[in-house]
């Protein structure tokens, strides 16, 4: 195998252990791995071609970041044509939940999963798809 290096911040290094603990994995390699293969898997499955889904994009965020919000916001209004609902709620004291419900032309979902991920920020953005 081949050795990568990677660099983390101290609190997700920390994060990262304490999962790959609970998790049961034998090794932080072995979870990265896991991680990858789910990432790649993700990316191989939006380059398979629909033309009408609905989706589910879950993001999370700092609550206190009022920045991430504005954008998620601004960003939502510009795709007014598939979104359909979306939910904000706070969980616990640290974190914003923002779920949004999409239905539409699919290469237009990625257009606004992608816009999402491009804000600085954001936790963690996970999608479902369903091709309708």
């Amino acid at each position: 195998m081949t050795v990568v290096s990677l660099t983390l911040p101290g609190e997700l290094l920390e994060r990262f252990d304490e999962f790959v603990k609970s998790r049961g994995y034998y090794s932080r390699s072995e979870a990265f791995r896991d991680a990858i293969r789910n990432l790649i898997s993700e990316w191989e499955f939006s380059r398979m071609e629909f033309n009408y889904v609905a989706a589910t994009v879950m993001i999370t965020s700092d609550y206190k970041n009022e920045e991430v919000d504005s954008k998620i916001g601004e960003i939502r209004h510009e795709f007014d044509d598939i979104v359909v609902e979306n939910i904000h709620r706070h969980v616990g004291q640290r974190y914003c939940l923002e779920v949004l419900l999409a239905e539409g032309d699919y290469n237009r979902v990625l257009e606004l999963i992608g816009r999402i991920r491009g804000i600085r920020g954001i936790h963690q953005i996970r999608t479902m798809f369903l091709p309708i």
